[in-house]
């Protein structure tokens, strides 16, 4: 072979060999992309969300609040907030002192985000029947999202305008004695006779329901009368999805108003101190 002849090529060229792909790799592709979307989702449900919501929060806080100072409230009058607007802030000792929240009205999309939200066929707080106040557990500033560790006797503070509300979180799946007993530590003599033998007697402080049980948002929960009578007990009630990430199932929350106290200059109620 010369140097101009090119060396021959080999007939016989082994053949490439083709990578198949199994089920075990698609499997564990698609695994990947959905841990992927789930994780991003994770994200922007327990973060993101939380950061926005935060936002509107500031901003109805902060319109409440140059409201209160520049409106006379007569407490003889009607309070009727529009929707979306802040009326009221909320605090529960028990979760530090840094939980406080402004409650809007309404219970939409909207709304939620603002902040937890009153149902507004029910009643504003301090007043007798049920207030009742819904919220987002996880996301979206997740006002509630520890309601399932408060106890039988937890303060919840309600501050409006003019006042300071205070509610107590009632027996938590107790009955009889039990339910007396703990009843006793925190409310007085006609509370408890009303939550052992009276009409609050299978109010629990807190149970777990479906979201079609609109009942418990009544002024006596779980009775399907509206009408609110002057013997009846102010109650605040507490809603939130349940489990964690699911929608299948309510939370709900009850607490028993013990007292009322108008606001006076900078003095808070003595049950901040309790956090």
């Amino acid at each position: 072979m010369t140097a101009q002849q090119p060396a021959r090529r080999s007939r016989h060229r082994k053949p490439e060999k083709v990578h198949k792909v199994t089920a075990t790799q698609i499997l564990g592709e698609l695994l990947i992309t959905i841990s992927v979307l789930l994780f991003s989702f994770a994200f922007y449900e327990a973060y993101w969300t939380n950061v926005e919501a935060g936002k509107k929060q500031h901003v109805v806080s902060q319109q409440m609040e140059a409201n209160w100072g520049h409106e006379y409230v007569n407490p003889r009058k009607k309070l009727t907030p529009q929707l979306g607007e802040a009326f009221a802030r909320m605090y529960i000792p028990a979760f530090g002192s840094d939980f406080a929240f402004a409650i809007v009205e309404g219970t939409t999309d909207d709304d939620l985000l603002k902040g937890p939200g009153r149902y507004v066929d029910s009643q504003m707080p301090g007043k007798n029947g049920n207030f009742a106040v819904a919220g987002h557990r996880v996301g979206k500033g997740a006002p509630f999202n520890d309601l399932g560790n408060l106890k039988a006797c937890d303060a919840v503070i309600v501050e409006t305008q003019s006042s300071w509300d205070i509610y107590r979180i009632m027996p938590i799946d107790a009955q009889g004695e039990t339910r007396r007993a703990e009843a006793a530590n925190c409310f007085n003599p006609t509370q408890v006779e009303a939550m052992t033998t009276g009409r609050y007697a299978e109010v629990q402080g807190r149970h777990i329901t479906l979201p079609s049980d609109y009942a418990v948002v009544n002024p006596v929960p779980g009775y399907e009368t509206t009408e609110i009578t002057p013997d009846m007990q102010a109650l605040m009630t507490m809603t939130t999805c349940h489990p964690q990430f699911s929608n299948a199932e309510r939370m709900i929350v009850h607490a028993m108003k013990v007292r009322s106290e108008t606001k006076t200059g900078s003095d808070r109620p003595i049950e901040f101190q309790e956090g």
